[in-house]
Parts: structure tokens; sequence; C-alpha cells
């Protein structure tokens, strides 16, 4: 009864962490809401006000000329998926379980598997809420074309793949500077709402302007999609190598930093909080 059973072998023990990473996946996305359908409707739901908001504010300020040739409302989408699925993966990881969490105290369990479900569930909810949003509006409005899908797709993992770099590195500082973490994620995901670059093309922006976004790697993102996306746009300044490099910079100098908070945790930093 209180045997403990330690796989044997390094596949034993990735199909359990694996299993661990799921269930962990599954309590991450009812924790908005207690029926796992519901959570993921609420999601639906706020990217589908996203875009009909956006589609208001464009419409009324006459902003659908500077778009791109092609469907509008596409268009739109867009830059809402991608940002919502940086800007989400950042704050579900950056709320992860850390390493002085009570949570921690039951084995298997660790901050690899509450970083990596976080960061897994959240990519879940927004390919799904995507999905449905896309063939909803294909089958019941007009039918649309995504030149390359699969470029495109790869954009939105690259996106994620941001988010929950910076989300592991805010983290790591999370027990050391709480308020500072609090503030910097609340900041960085209000001005993405303009930085992100889903409100306009990067290559109508004039030389001056294109500084001020080029540093952000969810702005390439988007504008790259773009440039899978619609037959008629070709993106000339942006690059999909720069958020990649960025990405891998800021995983790696997270986990090491999230590494040495691990060794140093206590359980008085949740008072601090």
């Amino acid at each position: 009864m209180f045997e403990q059973n330690t796989p044997r072998t390094t596949f034993q023990s990735g199909v359990q962490h694996l299993e661990l990473i799921y269930h962990s996946i599954v309590r991450d996305i009812r924790k908005s809401h207690g029926n796992a359908f519901l959570s993921i409707l609420l999601n639906m739901l706020q990217a589908a006000m996203f875009v009909i908001s956006f589609y208001v504010m464009f419409t009324i300020l006459g902003l659908r000329s500077s778009a791109v040739r092609g469907d509008f409302l596409l268009y739109i989408m867009s830059g809402i998926f991608l940002f919502m699925t940086h800007t989400k993966t950042l704050g579900a990881v950056v709320a992860s379980e850390g390493p002085a969490s009570p949570m921690m105290k039951h084995a298997p369990m660790n901050t690899l598997v509450a970083i990596a479900s976080a960061a897994l569930g959240t990519l879940y909810i927004q390919v799904l809420s995507m999905v449905v949003i896309l063939f909803i509006y294909h089958t019941l409005f007009t039918q649309i074309t995504i030149e390359q899908p699969i470029a495109a797709f790869g954009c939105l993992l690259i996106a994620w793949f941001t988010g929950a770099a910076l989300g592991v590195l805010l983290l790591s500082i999370k027990p050391w500077f709480p308020r500072f973490v609090g503030i910097f994620t609340t900041v960085y995901q209000r001005a993405n709402m303009i930085a992100s670059g889903k409100m306009f093309l990067a290559n109508s922006l004039p030389g001056y302007m294109l500084a001020m976004f080029d540093w952000n790697p969810l702005f390439h993102c988007i504008d790259q999609a773009r440039g899978f996306i619609f037959i008629n746009y070709f993106p000339r300044y942006t690059n999909l190598a720069y958020p990649m490099y960025v990405g891998m910079t800021l995983l790696m100098v997270g986990m090491m930093a999230e590494f040495y908070t691990r060794k140093h945790a206590s359980v008085s930093w949740g008072a601090r909080r």
C-alpha cells in the first residue's frame, strides 16, 4: 500500500511524465470553469468578441483600405489568433505552480511538468478555438483560402513558443520579485495590443515607425503569417529567424534561472505574494 513504484527504464519514466502532463493539462483547462467544454467555449467567445470589435473599429475608422487584399475578416483573425496564443501562453506559464507550491510536494510532480502542462493546455485551447471559428466562418459565411496553411500554423507555434519562453523567464524570477513580474506581465500583455502589429502591415509602415515594432517577436510572427495566408502579401521587413532566436535565448536563460530558484525555494515565499 505504501510502496512507491519507480519506473525502471527511461521509456517508462517518459510515459509516466507524459501521463502526468496530460492530467495537469486537464486540471489547468478546468481552472476557469468546472466544465471543460464550457471553459473552451468561453475562450472561443472571447476570441469571437475580439474579432467583432476589431472589425467594427476598422469599419468605423475607415481603415479597411490599409489591410491586405483578400478576406478582411481573415486578415483580422490572423492577428488576433496569434496575439491571443502568445499572451495567454505567457500568462498561463507565469501563473503555473512554482517550486514552493503545495503541488510540488506530491511526487513525481515538478515545476517542469507544471510549465509544460500550462503551455500545452493553452495551445490546445487556442488551436481548438481557432479551428472552430474558422470552420464556422468558412461554412456559414464565405469560403476562405489559406495559401500555405502548414507554414501559417508554424507561425502560430512560434508565437506560442516565444510566449512560453518569456513566461518561463518571468516564472523563474517571480519568487524573488513577485510584484515586478505581475506588473510587467500586465503591461506587456496590454502593450501587445498595439506593439504586436495585428492592426497593420509591416510593409505599410515608414522606417521610423518600423523601428518601434521590429523588436517584438510577435510582430514578426504575425507579419510572416499573413505572408503565408494571403497570396498578395510578401513580407519584406520581418523574418522567422529572429523570434526563434529570441525564444530559444529566453528559454535557456529562464530554465537556468528556474533551476537556481528551485534549489533555493522556500515555503515562506507564499506570504510575499
